[in-house]
């Protein structure tokens, strides 16, 4: 069987079994099997497999046909242009996620921004390519997960930012030492009963889980914010459809003179609360 055989035979199955973008799928999952990349791929599409290869192959695609993440299967996501190590104890990076990077260095170029808290940092990607673009700037990852550090670390030495880093094993803000100029937190935020009615086959339900209400770890968070945040300082935190009023005003709540703003994402989702605390209260 040729590569572009195998290609079109696994995108017709995927397709079969309603799995979403099933053209790049089935690409990523035989490049992943023969450690090419996607010019290799493309360049020689009339190469024959080999019994093994073909073997490896169709055994990864009956994974994906059991809805397996193909980030899981491949140990790999691409998260603001860059690759991570992922496996099934962390989140998988969403596309979303990257507007609280985004945001972060748009913060950092117009005010001072030397200390930051990632928190809920999982396989790392957020706190790392912050690092990457911020090299002076003193930082710290959390997560309440023990392999979800670990594989952070992995992806810290991968891009060469361990000592930027100060990975912390802990709950929401409790590991921090020190007030920071910035926090930033994807924090689980699915209601439990979404999970109950469609259950998490393959990430980890501690990354997803947000209580009753999806807003749990979040109010948790916004609670602990005042005593871990310089005064001026800001957090960046990215919500689910629909949290954007409860957050808010929540936050007012907490902090009355703050300046507070919901920014949507490309699909014009409020996807992230933004707060200023002000010099003086």
């Amino acid at each position: 069987m040729t590569l572009k055989q195998a290609l079109s035979r696994a995108r017709e199955m995927l397709v079969a079994n309603n799995i979403e973008d099933a053209s790049l799928e089935s690409e990523l999952l035989l490049r992943h099997t023969l450690n090419i990349s996607r010019i290799q791929l493309y360049q020689d599409l009339d190469h024959e497999l080999s019994p093994k290869q073909e073997q490896i192959f169709w055994n990864l695609i009956r994974r994906r046909l059991n809805h397996e993440p193909t980030a899981y299967i491949t140990g790999h996501r691409e998260f603001y242009g860059r690759d991570f190590y992922v496996n099934p104890h962390v989140l998988i990076p969403r596309p979303e996620s990257e507007l609280l990077v985004e945001m972060a260095l748009s913060l950092a170029q117009n005010h001072r921004v030397a200390t930051i808290a990632e928190i809920g940092t999982g396989c790392g990607a957020i706190a790392i390519s912050l690092a990457l673009s911020l090299p002076q700037a003193k930082i710290y990852a959390t997560d309440i997960s023990a392999p979800a550090i670990k594989v952070a670390l992995t992806n810290c030495r991968k891009h060469e930012v361990v000592n930027g880093i100060h990975l912390l094993q802990g709950d929401i803000l409790d590991p921090l030492p020190e007030p920071v100029d910035l926090i930033v937190a994807n924090l689980p935020y699915v209601k439990k009963a979404e999970l109950l009615q469609s259950p998490a086959k393959f990430e980890p339900l501690l990354a997803l889980n947000g209580g009753p209400d999806g807003l749990q770890k979040i109010h948790r968070l916004c609670r602990q914010v005042e005593n871990k945040l310089h005064p001026t300082g800001y957090l960046l935190l990215e919500i689910g459809q629909g949290q954007s009023r409860a957050v808010t005003t929540l936050l007012h709540n907490l902090f009355p003179y703050a300046k507070i703003e919901v920014v949507p994402d490309l699909g014009g989702i409020d996807r992230v609360v933004s707060l200023h605390l002000p010099k003086n209260k």
